[in-house]
């Protein structure tokens, strides 16, 4: 079922229906500015283009563009200097939400983390431990 939003780059209300969060004339726009990204980035001298590069040279904004990364559209292994910021620290990133020096500093705190947690255990079973006093063992 469709739902009313605003558009976010011009205010004006459009039918939601999950596939495109922009409304209809934004989306045409956005498809217009798409080609002139993707003819600028065909040409072989612009293939290694960076961000700032594309933006100065087509007018689109960065936040389109790292949109059209993350959804796919523009592909780091065709060109390989796009990317879209890390959730967490802001360095370009071509897969997932995190990049790879935030992700293996995660995996680390995560390993830190069980380690500290196997050791409390280890901890509490040693201290769970039954000792028997001397009049216990005459009995």
């Amino acid at each position: 079922m469709a739902e009313l939003k605003h558009c976010p780059t011009c205010g004006e209300f459009f039918n939601y229906t999950g596939v495109r969060e922009v409304c209809a004339k934004c989306q045409m726009d956005e498809e217009k500015m798409y080609e002139t990204v993707y003819r600028f980035l065909r040409k072989r001298e612009n293939r290694a283009a960076n961000i700032d590069r594309i933006v100065e040279a087509t007018g689109v904004s960065e936040s389109l563009l790292h949109r059209w990364v993350r959804k796919g559209r523009l592909q780091p292994a065709l060109f390989p200097n796009l990317g879209y910021p890390c959730d967490k620290c802001g360095a370009l990133t071509n897969t997932g939400k995190l990049c790879a020096k935030c992700t293996d500093e995660i995996k680390q705190e995560l390993n830190t983390h069980d380690a500290a947690v196997e050791l409390r255990e280890a901890l509490k079973e040693r201290d769970r431990a039954t000792y028997y006093s001397q009049s216990d063992r005459k009995r």
